[in-house]
């Protein structure tokens, strides 16, 4: 994403999202954004600053994170109603988050550090993974930088 562009306004979005919930009482949105807005409070306050845009994207992938996690731990104990309210919750924070990368241009990265003289995967993943922040999941860069590696 360019800088300057959506990802600037982000904490913005998020309170302008929670006052529109808010209003139209969708009890579920409203809770959900309140939270997120929480931990980026928390942030500010932890950190003695104002939120970056790096902030904001961190703490809504780990919101989408702990809930894929809860996802796979309802889907194992067999409750698909629980894990159909995660996903839901998934679906709204994505919203805010930048478009996924394509594995295609992580893989054309990836091939990129590697043809640069990255030999291995912490290497490669230190060159990576910067250029992918909010766009694509660590574990999914891991994979890619894993496959291109053994693949020589």
């Amino acid at each position: 994403m360019v800088p300057g562009s959506r990802v600037s306004n982000l904490a913005d979005d998020l309170q302008a999202a929670l006052t529109a919930a808010r209003k139209s009482r969708n009890k579920d949105r409203t809770q959900l954004l309140g939270t997120v807005l929480a931990a980026l409070k928390n942030r500010a306050l932890e950190q003695n600053r104002p939120p970056t845009n790096d902030d904001v994207l961190e703490i809504l992938q780990k919101g989408v994170k702990m809930r894929r996690e809860s996802v796979e731990q309802y889907m194992a104990g067999g409750r698909e109603d629980l894990a159909g309210q995660e996903r839901a919750e998934i679906r709204i924070i994505e919203e805010f988050l930048p478009p996924a990368a394509d594995p295609e241009e992580i893989r054309a990265a990836v091939r990129a550090a590697i043809a640069d003289g990255a030999a291995d995967i912490g290497k490669v993943m230190g060159r990576v993974v910067p250029q992918f922040k909010g766009r694509a999941d660590g574990k999914v860069i891991q994979q890619i930088v894993r496959t291109e590696l053994s693949l020589g």
